[in-house]
């Protein structure tokens, strides 16, 4: 019998998890409408050689042409409607990688025969169960039979009976399951859970993104409902030990096995880290009074675990000896701290999400300032989550650290700030945990701190900027920015403490990168993207990379001063004598570039010669591109730009208009006399 027959026949819990296999990439629609063929061929084969899945994959397109017109006989419109969307979707995604194609089909065939496999085994041993009950009806008859003839026969009569019962190799398999289960169990607490965490962490600071909790979901999953159908037919032997049982009977140690291996388990993690949505990019930092929210998931995606756990929120709870920093303030939770959790209607999760919770210092007795030996910024709290689960026959408080094994669930640590100028620092804090510790309950974490690599940190600020834009950090760019915070001595990937990182010039320096970041986020995100930034570069660099270049190229770098973020043009220009001469203009600020586009100050900043005729110094971007090959696209258009270029051009005309005039550096850092402010009339673009 064909696979995709065998599983139609199955009941609804399995046929929901092939339903899982199948998606808009490659949808259920294709496996059912040419099971036939699919089956009929080795995909592991297909995936392994790029020109047969090029085949395969125009032959599974000529199927559904097939099929599409053997529809378009009778009255299918709608039928036809969805294999042509089908096919157009299928040439998008697979036609330049059709072994992607390939690897999606063997893998799902291989799942669909574990799913098979399952169920099989499931019914084979449901009839074992059921002949087991059989056998215990023939035995009870046997006996009454026996009892009325003659009390002498009745000890060979349930011999006779029970050694049926020995010979049943089928009740070691439960024996084997509950083991298997029990080991997966282990592996998924111990192994599974403790790297997606660590993984979680990374993606909290801006690592890659952690999106493989939906296959923990579907392996924890599987496995509750592995136990739970266990623990139903343990029950039924169960019954049959009540009626009779002798000594060495196998039904007996079976079920005292199965109680032993009969775990019942709570799977909850955090999905999303307590973040305030003003910044999004800025998780485990809160602000007292400001809204923050947290989501919690379950991963037994059981129907009739619906609404039946009540979730309660705490803050620094259970604090020990251990966990707890003398002097570290204290803080209460306002808003609804209970949530009960419930399947989400896009995805059938069980999820609770606090969206409106916000915290208020506890006022306590005392100087803080003489008690704690940490900063606010370093100060290390945490969220705690009591759960309660009732179901019948079960009822289990989950109580204990989230992680551990399967108890109580915390975030990771948390960073309470009183003000918005604090987010920088406590960001660095966090940061420097996330990187370093594992432990959520480690709350002196910085009393003493261990030291970083430049090397892990250096792929932290990467992440910084990949995290909000498409682009990292070069090896050049972190080169500088180890200069900047360690000083241009320092030794190739050395050990940087936290007390260097937490100093007065590393403060200044994260106040800097987060100005920065904002300042592309909100005014350069297009043209970082591109790579037409190349930002971070010391003045010598610069002056080194631009004299031997042709006038009129220019490098766009962040300022070193400006620490609420700016950008600053540096151009070269050959003097009268043939030496090469750098100018830089003063940098661009937020404040600037709200009333004007970068790209447009590049194509319209304009120096005034001797002869007071205008022109625009910058002409090619390092090293050599015209400047309207790249930066052309983001021009805005005589309709779009005129009012805004105009009315900014008066503002800005003391930053951008500028005097060329003899023994006058083009600066207008340096020489702000030799400004002339001019008519915005006068140039328009």
């Amino acid at each position: 019998m064909a696979l995709w027959h065998q599983l139609q026949q199955l009941d609804s819990r399995y046929l929901e998890q092939v339903d899982q296999l199948y998606d808009d990439t490659f949808p259920m629609e294709i496996r059912q409408y040419l099971s036939q063929w699919i089956e009929s061929h080795d995909w592991d084969a297909v995936a392994a050689n790029a020109s047969l899945s090029t085949v395969r994959f125009h032959e599974l397109l000529s199927k559904l042409d097939e099929h599409y017109g053997r529809l378009s006989v009778g009255n299918n419109f709608l039928l036809q409607h969805n294999i042509r969307k089908i096919k157009r979707n299928l040439q998008e995604q697979f036609q330049e990688f059709p072994v992607y194609m390939a690897m999606i089909i063997s893998n799902s065939l291989k799942e669909e025969r574990k799913i098979l496999e399952m169920a099989i085994k499931t019914q084979e041993t449901e009839q074992d169960i059921q002949v087991l009950e059989d056998l215990q009806d023939e035995y009870d008859f046997r006996r009454k039979t026996l009892q009325s003839r003659s009390k002498a026969a009745f000890p060979f009569g349930v011999e006779s009976c029970f050694k049926s019962f020995k010979k049943m190799a089928q009740l070691n398999e439960l024996v084997n399951l509950l083991k298997l289960a029990d080991h997966i169990q282990f592996v998924l607490i111990s192994v599974e859970i403790p790297e997606w965490k660590r993984r979680q962490q990374m993606a909290c600071i801006g690592g890659p993104p952690n999106a493989c909790l939906d296959q923990l979901q579907s392996w924890f999953t599987a496995l509750a409902e592995c136990l739970q159908q266990t623990r139903q037919q343990l029950n039924k032997l169960q019954e049959l030990v009540l009626k009779f049982s002798y000594d060495n009977d196998p039904i007996t140690l079976v079920v005292q096995d199965g109680r032993a291996c009969d775990v019942s388990f709570s799977s909850i993690v955090v999905e999303r880290q307590p973040c305030m949505p003003t910044h999004p990019q800025r998780p485990l930092v809160l602000k007292t009074g400001v809204q923050f929210t947290v989501k919690l998931r379950l991963l037994v995606k059981l129907p009739e675990l619906n609404c039946q756990l009540k979730v309660t929120a705490s803050f620094d709870n259970d604090l020990n000896e251990k966990n707890t920093v003398k002097g570290s303030r204290r803080f209460n939770i306002l808003g609804t701290s209970t949530k009960v959790m419930n399947m989400e209607e896009s995805n059938g999760c069980l999820t609770a999400e606090f969206r409106h919770l916000q915290l208020k210092e506890a006022k306590s007795v005392g100087s803080r300032t003489n008690e704690a030996p940490l900063l606010i910024m370093e100060e290390l709290h945490f969220i705690s989550f009591d759960t309660q689960l009732n179901q019948p026959g079960l009822c289990i408080d989950l109580k204990g650290i989230f992680l551990c094994l399967w108890t109580q669930t915390t975030s990771l640590p948390v960073v309470v700030i009183s003000h918005i100028s604090q987010l920088p620092s406590a960001w660095a804090s966090i940061l420097w945990y996330n990187m370093l510790c594992t432990d959520s309950q480690n709350l002196p974490f910085f009393l003493n701190p261990p030291p970083m690599k430049w090397g892990e940190l250096a792929k932290v600020l990467s992440w910084q900027f990949s995290s909000i834009t498409k682009r990292g950090l070069s090896a050049e760019q972190l080169s500088m920015l180890a200069d900047k915070l360690l000083g241009e001595s320092h030794i190739l990937d050395c050990n940087l403490h936290f007390f260097q990182s937490a100093s007065e010039k590393a403060t200044c320096f994260w106040l800097w990168i987060d100005g920065i970041l904002d300042l592309i986020k909100r005014y350069l995100l297009n043209i970082w993207n591109d790579g037409l930034i190349m930002g971070f570069i010391r003045k010598e660099k610069e002056r080194t990379l631009l004299q031997d270049k042709k006038p009129g190229t220019f490098l766009l770098r962040f300022s070193e001063t400006c620490r609420e973020g700016g950008i600053t043009i540096t151009w070269v220009e050959n003097l009268q004598n043939g030496e090469p001469q750098i100018h830089s203009v003063k940098p661009y600020t937020k404040a600037d570039l709200v009333s004007i586009s970068f790209p447009d100050v590049i194509q319209n900043y304009t120096l005034l010669a001797v002869n007071n005729t205008p022109e625009n110094p910058l002409l090619y971007l390092y090293p050599d591109i015209p400047k309207d090959v790249v930066f052309g696209r983001y021009y805005s258009t005589p309709d779009e730009g005129k009012c805004s270029i105009d009315d900014a051009l008066v503002q800005l005309a003391t930053l951008w208009v500028v005097c060329r005039a003899p023994n006058c550096i083009a600066c207008p850092e340096v020489s702000k006399n030799s400004i002339y402010l001019v008519n915005s009339a006068t140039f328009r673009c």
